[in-house]
Order: C-alpha cells, then structure tokens, then sequence
C-alpha cells in the first residue's frame, strides 16, 4: 500500500494539548490531526507522536475526506483554519486539492553538520524554508540509496529535512523527507514539504504544475501547482476505522 496513515479525530469540543499530544502518540502514526467545528469553518491541529507541528499535508486531506465521507461539509469545497492560517479544501474528480501556504526557498551552503548526518561530502544545491532544510542530489539513485544517521538528525534545529534530486518522466522531482527530531525518522510521504519543493523545483524548471513522487519505502504521488503566494496539491484518501480507542 502506498500513502501516508494518518489519524484524524473529529472533536465536540476543543481538548487541551496534553491529551491530544498523548492520544497522537497512543496512535503512533506520523501525524494525527484533531478537528473542531466553528460555524461552518474547522479548526485543525496535527501532532507528531512527540509534538505539535504547524502544518500537515496527508492528515489535512485525510481530514477533508473524512469530512466528506460523513457528510461534516459541503460536497465540493470546506475551510479549515490552522496554526499557518485559513486552508482552503476543494473537492475535484480526480481528488482532493488542498490550497496551502508557499514556502520560498533560501539557497545556501549546507550546514556541515547536516551533510554529515545524511552521510554525504557535498550537495549539487541546498536551501532553507520556514521549517526545514532542503538538499539537493544528482540523481534519483543517490537519494534512495541515503542512509541518514537519525540521532545526528535529530540534533539539527529545523523540523525534518527534505533530500530531492530531478526524476524521470513523468515525474519531475523525487524527494525524501527525515524529522526525527519531530519523532518520524523517515516520512512516507509529506504534503507540507512540497511547499518548499514546489517553489524550489519551479524556479528551476520553468514551471508551474509539477508532478512528484517521493520514494519511501510505501511511497506516494503528489500534484503541485504554483500560485504566487500558494501551493496547491492534489491526492486521495480511504477511510480506515480504528476501534476501541479510548
């Protein structure tokens, strides 16, 4: 199976943050996001199984279908309102369309400590977002064959890092995402980083609609479109049920 599981938790009313913080780490999974409804907007908050983060990609779609599915929202389109501003969610035939904030990247020097703990001597390019760095590789064969030294990850003040390199058609980029400091030594597949991949890759492309792939172990595809000050991307989702949480 390919995608990212993440818990969605559909709330009658706001709960504080240690008893979400603990129920995202009883579930275990990358993500867990908690929904509240005000008026005809929800509120959404993610935690990783160790903290809060202020931006998730695959748990906001899996929100919006979750939403959907039991009839919480309108059929083509909801809000939600989070920690990095208002998400608009359109509904599509070919999915779902999450409209989030861009994330411009700044080209720099890689930090040596952060090439040492991705166990490589140099970078073709690297830039730095709002949360996390992005490194650049030739190929799509360096970036799967990367093994990261976690706890040196771990060590590196930023939420994850993003390791990309050009793909074959007809994708255009491949991507690795790693936040152990977050608690996910290695994400199946991160929404919120195309934010800083978009920008990144259209620049250097000449493009605004980018096809991704990001090759984890499950792996998973993501559309990306670029609008000035936004990113759309666009995926699906299925429900699955857990029982018996308390």
């Amino acid at each position: 199976m390919s995608g990212n599981p993440a818990g969605v938790c559909i709330l009658e009313e706001k709960r504080d943050s240690t008893w979400m913080q603990e129920i995202a780490r009883r579930l275990g999974l990358s993500e867990t996001a908690f929904l509240v409804r005000s008026g005809n907007v929800w509120n959404i908050r993610w935690f990783t199984p160790v903290c809060e983060v202020d931006l998730c990609g695959h748990a906001t779609l899996a929100s919006a279908h979750l939403l959907r599915e039991q009839g919480l929202c309108r059929p083509e389109s909801l809000h939600f309102r989070s920690r990095s501003g208002p998400l608009p969610v359109r509904f599509t035939a070919r999915g779902i369309e999450l409209n989030f904030p861009a994330d411009p990247p700044l080209e720099l020097t890689p930090p040596p400590l952060l090439l040492r703990a991705l166990g490589l001597k140099q970078s073709a390019a690297a830039a730095k977002g709002l949360t996390d760095y992005l490194v650049l590789l030739e190929d799509e064969r360096s970036v799967a064959a990367l093994l990261p030294d976690f706890e040196a990850l771990a060590k590196i003040d930023m939420r994850g890092v993003t390791v990309t390199a050009p793909a074959r058609p007809p994708y255009d980029f491949v991507s690795r995402f790693f936040a152990p400091r977050a608690g996910i030594p290695e994400d199946p597949v991160t929404g919120s980083a195309h934010c800083l991949l978009g920008p990144f890759w259209g620049r250097r492309l000449g493009k605004r609609k980018l096809e991704a792939r990001q090759i984890s172990s499950r792996g998973g595809k993501v559309k990306v479109t670029l609008a000035g000050e936004r990113v759309y991307l666009e995926g699906q989702a299925l429900t699955v049920k857990w029982n018996d949480l308390e």
